[in-house]
C-alpha cells in the first residue's frame, strides 16, 4: 500500500502530551498502522505527522458563567462541546477527515464522535470517568454529571471502549453494558539489572505528580520515623495548583535530612534514573474509585527499574505485588501501618524482590499490552 493511501488517524487527549506516558506509547503504535495528527496541549510530540497545539490557557471543561450554569442544571447537550480547549480544537479540525478517531478520557467524547464523519473512535478511558475528581465537591457536584452522560451516550456508540485494568473495566460493564479491553500503563522493557542493597541503607524513591488527594505526605512522614538507614528521595513535577501542594510537601521534609527532592525526569529516562534506588513506594488511601483500583505508571516504571515495591492494599496494586512477590503491602494507609510494613520488610526480602522485578519486568512490560494494542487497531482499520 503506498503511502498517500495510509490511514488517517486523529488522536486527541487534552493533555500535555509530551509527559502524558500512556498517550505517547499510544502514538507510537498508531503511527504503525497510518499517518497520525495529535490534539493537545504542548508541543509536537514524536512519531505524529501533524500536532494541533490547543492552547494552555483554554479549559478542558466549560468553566465560563454561563458554562457552569448549564452543568448546574443538567443541561448535557448544551454542555458537552462547550469547554473552551474543544471549540478550538473543532474550528482547527473543520473540513478534515480521518479513518480512526482516539478519545483519550471521557471528557472529549462527544468532540470525537461529533467530528468522527465515517470514521471509527476508539475510546480510551483511563479511568473511571465518573469519579475522576470527586474528593473535590464542586466536581462532584457539577462535573461529575457530565462526565456519567458522556460515557452512558457515547461509550455504547464507539468501536472499542479501553481501560487500565481488570477493576476498571469490571465497573464501566456493569454501569454500561460494555465489553471493555484492558491496556495497563505498563511501560517499555528495559534490559536493566537489579542493583545491589548498600549496607545499612535503604533508598526509597517515589517518581510521579505532586497533587492533592494522594497524600504523599504519608510517605515523608513515614521516613521520619524509620530509623537512620532509610533515606526517600521524590521525583515530583508539580500538580495543576501551581506548586502549592508540592510547597506543602518541601515544608514537610525540611527539617529532616535524609528526604531529598529531585528534579522531574521525562517518562522515558525514568527507569534507568529510578534503578538507582531500591524500594519504589506508592502508598495511595482509596478515597475515591480511581485511587481503590489504580494501576498507575509509576507501578510498571518500578518494575522495569527492577526495584522492590511497597504499597497499601490497593487492590490491583496490591494483587500484583503478591502474585510476582515484588515487595510488601501494608495492612492500611495509616502512617504506622506503612512503616510496620518497612520495618518488616528485610534487607534479605528487599534484595529477592528486586530479583522479582527483574524475573517477571519482560511480563509487566508494555510488550505485552502493545499487542493487544495492535490487534484492536488491525480490526477497527479493517472495518472502515
Amino acid at each position: 500500500m503506498g503511502e498517500e493511501h495510509r490511514p488517517r488517524i486523529l488522536c486527541i487527549s487534552l493533555s500535555p502530551i509530551n509527559s502524558d506516558a500512556r498517550v505517547l506509547r499510544q502514538i507510537a503504535i498508531l503511527a504503525e498502522f497510518g499517518e497520525v495528527t495529535s490534539v493537545g496541549y504542548g508541543t509536537r510530540p514524536p512519531d505524529v505527522a501533524e500536532h494541533i497545539e490547543v492552547p494552555i490557557e483554554l479549559k478542558t471543561l466549560p468553566q465560563t458563567i454561563t458554562g457552569v450554569l448549564n452543568l448546574a442544571l443538567r443541561r448535557m447537550k448544551a454542555s458537552e462541546m462547550a469547554a473552551p480547549a474543544l471549540r478550538y480544537a473543532q474550528n482547527e479540525l473543520r473540513g478534515r477527515h480521518f479513518d480512526l478517531v482516539v478519545a483519550n478520557e471521557a471528557r472529549v467524547l462527544a468532540f470525537a464522535h461529533a467530528i468522527r464523519g465515517d470514521a471509527q473512535v476508539w475510546a480510551d478511558m483511563h479511568e473511571w470517568a465518573p469519579e475522576e475528581r470527586t474528593h473535590i465537591l464542586s466536581w462532584r457536584l457539577l462535573v461529575a454529571p457530565l462526565m456519567r452522560y458522556l460515557c452512558k451516550t457515547y461509550l455504547p456508540r464507539s468501536s472499542a471502549v479501553t481501560t487500565v485494568c481488570d477493576s476498571i473495566a469490571d465497573l464501566y460493564n456493569r454501569e454500561f453494558g460494555l465489553d471493555v479491553v484492558v491496556i495497563r500503563n505498563a511501560g517499555p522493557f528495559r534490559k536493566l539489572s537489579p542493583t545491589a542493597l548498600l549496607p545499612e541503607k535503604v533508598k526509597l524513591v517515589h517518581s510521579g505528580a505532586a497533587i492533592q488527594g494522594r497524600a504523599l505526605e504519608t510517605m515523608i512522614d513515614v521516613v521520619k520515623e524509620l530509623d537512620s538507614r532509610y533515606t526517600l528521595d521524590l521525583y515530583l513535577m508539580p500538580g495543576a495548583d501551581g506548586g502549592r501542594y508540592l510547597k506543602f510537601l518541601k515544608d514537610r521534609a525540611a527539617d529532616c535530612q535524609r528526604i531529598q527532592f529531585q528534579d522531574p525526569v521525562p517518562p522515558d529516562r525514568l527507569p534507568d534514573i529510578l534503578n538507582n534506588f531500591d524500594v519504589g513506594v506508592f502508598w495511595l488511601p482509596p478515597t475515591h474509585t480511581n485511587a481503590k483500583f489504580a494501576l498507575p505508571n509509576k507501578f510498571f516504571d518500578f518494575v522495569q527499574a527492577r526495584l522492590a515495591i511497597a504499597v497499601g492494599p490497593s487492590l490491583e496494586m496490591a494483587n500484583l505485588v503478591r502474585k510476582y512477590s515484588l515487595g510488601v503491602v501494608s495492612f492500611g494507609f495509616k502512617v504506622e501501618d506503612c512503616k510496620a510494613s518497612m520495618e518488616a520488610f528485610t534487607i534479605k526480602q528487599i534484595a529477592s524482590a528486586k530479583q522479582s522485578s527483574d524475573k517477571f519486568a519482560h511480563e509487566l512490560s508494555f510488550e505485552k499490552d502493545s499487542s493487544v494494542m495492535r490487534g484492536l487497531l488491525a480490526g477497527l482499520l479493517q472495518k472502515r
